[in-house]
């Protein structure tokens, strides 16, 4: 009775369920409607905003080489690790495992995202190794990303630390070669833009903005091989000595490139952990000090030039004191009658100070200050030293007499290698420089007649013989032109009685000069002081290797032993040095 009544109601209940289907096919066909074509370019922006980033493309810095095409320098990838603030503050539960592998504090890391609530980029730790970076991903920390940066890296560690000094974490450069051609070195950053997932990782990459341009590559004048040889001496001599700090440079005579620049104590640029600040200056640039009887030559210059004087010219240093008003000037020893070239080999200082109150002050302090003294040279290096000369009225004949052997005027190691220079050359200085100058000089300007330094170079050769005061710089096969220089150290207004400066400076070969050396000791602390036994052998044995490095010839054959007749006439004019007139030793 009751079945045919049910049939209309089953009816209804199917047309409803029908009719729901069909509005919500109804609602979801306007829906897309809506959203791909009213709406389409709205949401399209609010998606970009949330998944589309611009990222930084990373340009590496420039390398820096040896004048041979050696790197110094080098800019290597690595990975920082960054987050979103907001994002890794949600996910707190997550900070223990990435401040373990992170190895930071997690006091720290709360302390720095609440500090950052407001932007959208912190880093967490720079610069690390890719082992390390993927651990950090494998965590998928939400926030936590990876950015690739480059970090500098100095193959030659110590050796040239003081001359490059080093990049900052960014690579910008803040000591050194690196501070100097910052400009030069720096990479131009480029951009991309990127779709990134739900971790900042990125998932595809959608157009590139800017293309990163590479910083530039330099090379310096730099020898790697003669640093590294100047480097050990100096070092073996500073350990030997007890000494407190010194510094080396070799230069090319011929174009005042610097072929070595070497200083103790240095540091290890790679790792700055534990870093002396008192390291990193490049003191052969920034340190003066009195060179004593290292600064005679360019006395007897002053005096030679005068022409008062001539190398034959006979000095009494009898009794081997001076009085020169309340000041007493002494020798080692009583010389006696000496001529001129006699007080430079014996480093007489009445002898050089009896030259210096014979002559005028301002042709004594127009040499010093013509072949640099007093300036800042050529180098351009960031925080290089003037040193100190005083101008000529202001000299009473103490300083006068003083002056004539080093006290009372500072350098550096390369102005003193710079101003001898100018004997090696004839009498032309040449600006130094860090660059490369392909075999010639930046310029070149006559401050000393050649005729002067033609009389001054034999008197160094006599220096470094076996009578004179630097006979441990001599080099088998070659003649050696130098000076002896030991100095007491300034202090309180005084001068300390046993503390020493000692230093030699010299060029080689002595007849067709190509390189110039001055070493520099502070502060010897044994019996051993003097310049000729502490900085003479640093010299002999760089000069020596470097002559041979640059397969620059022999031309004393006779101190080899090598019989002249068994010598090619040819070779021998090319080796041997000339003779003038009186038996002694020209410069070609």
């Amino acid at each position: 009775m009751n079945g045919p009544a049910t049939i209309p109601h089953f009816a209804g209940r199917l047309r409803f369920v029908l009719g729901a289907f069909g509005l919500m096919a109804a609602i979801l066909l306007w829906r897309v409607v809506d959203l791909h074509g009213c709406n389409r370019a709205f949401l399209q922006r609010q998606g970009d905003a949330r998944a589309l980033r611009v990222v930084a493309i990373p340009a590496h810095r420039g390398m820096i080489t040896d004048r041979n095409g050696e790197p110094l320098a080098i800019s290597t990838p690595v990975e920082s690790v960054w987050a979103n603030p907001k994002e890794l503050a949600a996910a707190r539960g997550r900070w223990r495992a990435l401040c373990k592998v992170l190895d930071i504090d997690p006091h720290w890391l709360e302390g720095m995202l609440a500090r950052h609530q407001d932007r959208d980029f912190v880093y967490l730790r720079r610069q690390i190794p890719p082992a390390l970076a993927q651990q950090v991903m494998q965590l998928k920390i939400p926030g936590v990303s990876l950015q690739r940066e480059y970090r500098r890296y100095y193959p030659t560690g110590q050796v040239f630390a003081n001359v490059l000094g080093f990049t900052n974490v960014d690579d910008v450069g803040q000591e050194g070669i690196e501070l100097m051609q910052n400009a030069w070195l720096q990479g131009t950053p480029g951009s991309k833009r990127v779709i990134k997932d739900r971790y900042g990782r990125i998932v595809e990459n959608v157009e590139s903005i800017s293309e990163p341009r590479p910083g530039r590559d330099l090379r310096l004048s730099l020898d790697r091989r003669i640093q590294y040889l100047a480097y050990r001496e100096l070092k073996a001599a500073m350990q030997r000595n007890q000494a407190k700090s010194g510094s080396a440079v070799v230069l090319d005579v011929r174009t005042g490139e610097i072929l070595a620049m070497v200083n103790q104590p240095s540091y290890n640029p790679n790792n700055r952990d534990d870093l002396n600040s008192s390291h990193l200056r490049n003191r052969a640039l920034t340190d003066v000090f009195e060179p004593g009887s290292s600064i005679k030559p360019f006395t007897i210059a002053a005096a030679l030039e005068s022409g008062k004087f001539t190398p034959d010219t006979l000095i009494n240093t009898a009794p081997g004191t001076l009085r020169v008003a309340n000041f007493t000037i002494h020798d080692t020893h009583d010389y006696g009658l000496l001529n001129v070239s006699q007080v430079v080999e014996k480093s007489s200082n009445v002898g050089a100070a009896t030259m210096s109150l014979a002559i005028r002050p301002e042709r004594l302090w127009n040499v010093f200050r013509k072949v640099g003294f007093g300036a800042i040279t050529a180098s351009a290096f960031p925080g290089e030293a003037s040193g100190l000369l005083s101008y000529y009225t202001t000299w009473r004949d103490v300083e006068r007499a003083t002056l004539a052997y080093g006290y009372g005027i500072s350098v550096t190691t390369l102005q003193l290698a710079q101003a001898y220079a100018v004997l090696a050359s004839g009498g032309l200085l040449r600006p130094v420089t860090f660059f490369p100058t392909h075999g010639v000089p930046l310029r070149e300007t006559r401050v000393i007649p050649s005729r002067i330094t033609k009389e001054i170079v034999p008197m160094l050769e006599m220096v470094v013989s076996k009578n004179g005061t630097g006979e441990r710089a001599a080099i088998p096969g070659y003649h050696v032109a130098g000076k002896t220089g030991t100095a007491h150290k300034a202090e309180d207004g005084g001068y300390a009685q046993n503390r020493y400066e000692a230093v030699f400076a010299g060029f080689a070969p002595a007849t067709d000069p190509r390189l110039v050396m001055v070493v520099m000791v502070d502060d010897p602390n044994t019996d051993e002081y003097y310049g000729g036994l502490v900085a003479a052998p640093v010299f002999s044995r760089v000069m020596a290797g470097a002559l041979r490095l640059l397969d620059i010839p022999p031309d004393d054959l006779d101190s080899l032993g090598v019989k002249m007749a068994s010598v090619p006439a040819a070779a021998v004019a090319a080796q041997s040095p000339p003779r003038a007139a009186n038996g002694t030793r020209g410069v070609l």
